[in-house]
């Protein structure tokens, strides 16, 4: 008999991508967070977790800015608690719409607002529709996205995300969209430019076999999450931008988790010298003290809808909401004051290192990959980089390394979309003892996974 809802820990709450049965009087505790404090939350049972992987790549500036951010928002609802921006506008979302141009890559002026990802990557594709509509080629109905990358599971975010599982039961895609391969270099025989010009040869292959006045965007993550922060080889972005120019295809950078210092740069696109026709952020616009998302959108992208008597058809009731915007202002103000972007920037070689060393130190780690705060570790069975079965995997990932973490207190993502991997994200404002102690905790999981699987 199936169990009655509101008997078990989380009461009528249906978890997100969690396996609800699995919670209850003979299942799993559920962790419930109840507090944060710099890089740490708590739960309600008083225990202490370091939050490594920055509450989903959400908490960039950690837990201890609530008194500021109340106040600024004790202040907006007090001058206006909301307006839409559907044909009226109010000063937050005016001001940091200009705050965000102003920080963007040039020629990138406009903003579209949201309320959150999965929102920020559908508004991005109606408005490529919009602008190869206007530019008479409304056939440029298909993308080309990446295996294993993920854009998000609303209906039309689900048709560019690369996780098969995610998309099977929900029927055909909304958007057809072609996936071409990733860029794991792990997992290549070629690297470098030598790696580069065979993806970006698939690439234009595709183009060519679906028809190039087809394709209406490329999009992808300039360091892709899904498969464990897999990075581009030499040339690669830049790549792309020649063959969206060529073709007449916009670039859109999915910057949902990448945006806001998880690279070191407020757009981390910006790390490879390519400026893209859109840009998505969310998560860290207000680093999750509201929810919020954008679209920064190239000029050449947002003229037609300045044309006369040419109307935007798309719209979110709370996108820009006046909360949310005072906020994410307040976040940027704190990026500044605080040299959030340069803690990055001085701690990336020495979060690398650490991790190179459990490479160096433990078997069970195959690679190391990512930059900013933003890594991964590719989990092998042996010397030769074998890959673990299914069977293994349940085991490793789920029925030992999510239990393991947490009672070692540290939030990390064990992950197997693509491979297996053991994914950080720290929150930007983390110090050497912070980087440390995530190293170190993971050090002691995996010393205890390859016991697990008595790989030693």
């Amino acid at each position: 008999m199936a169990p009655q809802l509101g008997t078990f820990a989380q009461g009528s709450t249906l978890l997100h991508f969690a396996r609800n049965g699995n919670f209850g009087p003979d299942g799993q505790d559920l962790m419930v967070v109840e507090r944060g404090e710099g890089a740490y939350i708590f739960d309600t049972h008083g225990n202490r977790y370091v939050d490594g992987l920055s509450s989903l790549f959400c908490a960039q500036i950690g837990y201890s800015y609530g008194e500021e951010m109340g106040a600024v928002a004790a202040n907006q609802l007090q001058q206006l608690a909301f307006s839409t921006l559907w044909g009226t506008a109010h000063p937050p979302a005016l001001e940091l719409a200009d705050r965000l141009a102003g920080l963007a890559p040039e020629g990138i002026d406009r903003v579209f607002f949201t309320s959150g990802g999965s929102e920020a990557v559908e508004a991005a594709w109606k408005l490529a529709r919009m602008y190869h509509v206007a530019n008479g080629e409304p056939q440029r109905l298909k993308a080309i996205a990446r295996k294993n990358a993920y854009h998000g599971v609303t209906i039309g975010a689900l048709s560019f995300t690369g996780v098969p599982g995610y998309k099977e039961q929900f029927g055909p895609p909304a958007i057809y969209t072609r996936h071409v391969s990733n860029t794991n270099a792990f997992r290549s025989e070629l690297q470098g430019e030598d790696l580069t010009a065979q993806l970006l040869r698939e690439i234009e292959d595709v183009i060519l076999e679906e028809g190039p006045d087809t394709i209406g965007v490329i999009i992808a993550e300039p360091v892709q999450n899904a498969g464990g922060c897999l990075t581009p080889p030499p040339g690669y972005w830049q790549g792309l931008r020649r063959l969206a120019d060529k073709y007449g295809i916009l670039l859109h950078a999915d910057e949902v988790i990448t945006g806001f210092g998880r690279l070191g740069e407020i757009f981390g696109v910006t790390r490879f010298d390519t400026t893209p026709d859109l840009i998505t952020v969310a998560k860290g616009l207000t680093s999750a003290y509201a929810p919020m998302g954008a679209v920064m959108v190239a000029d050449k992208v947002a003229a037609p809808l300045y044309e006369d008597k040419r109307t935007l058809l798309h719209g979110i009731t709370f996108g820009g909401h006046p909360l949310c915007a005072a906020i994410a202002l307040k976040n940027l103000e704190i990026f500044e004051r605080e040299g959030v972007l340069e803690n990055v920037r001085a701690q990336e070689d020495g979060l690398r290192g650490r991790l190179e060393q459990l490479q160096e130190d433990l078997p069970i780690v195959g690679d190391v990959r990512g930059m900013g705060f933003f890594y991964a570790v590719e989990l092998v069975k042996d010397s030769d980089n074998t890959r673990f079965d299914a069977d293994e995997r349940e085991r490793l990932l789920r029925a030992y390394m999510g239990p393991a973490l947490l009672r070692e207190g540290l939030i990390a993502r064990p992950d197997d979309r693509g491979d297996s991997v053991l994914q950080i994200a720290p929150p930007l404002i983390s110090d050497d003892d912070i980087l440390d102690e995530i190293v170190d905790k993971m050090r002691t999981v995996l010393v205890g996974a390859q016991q697990e699987l008595m790989l030693v």
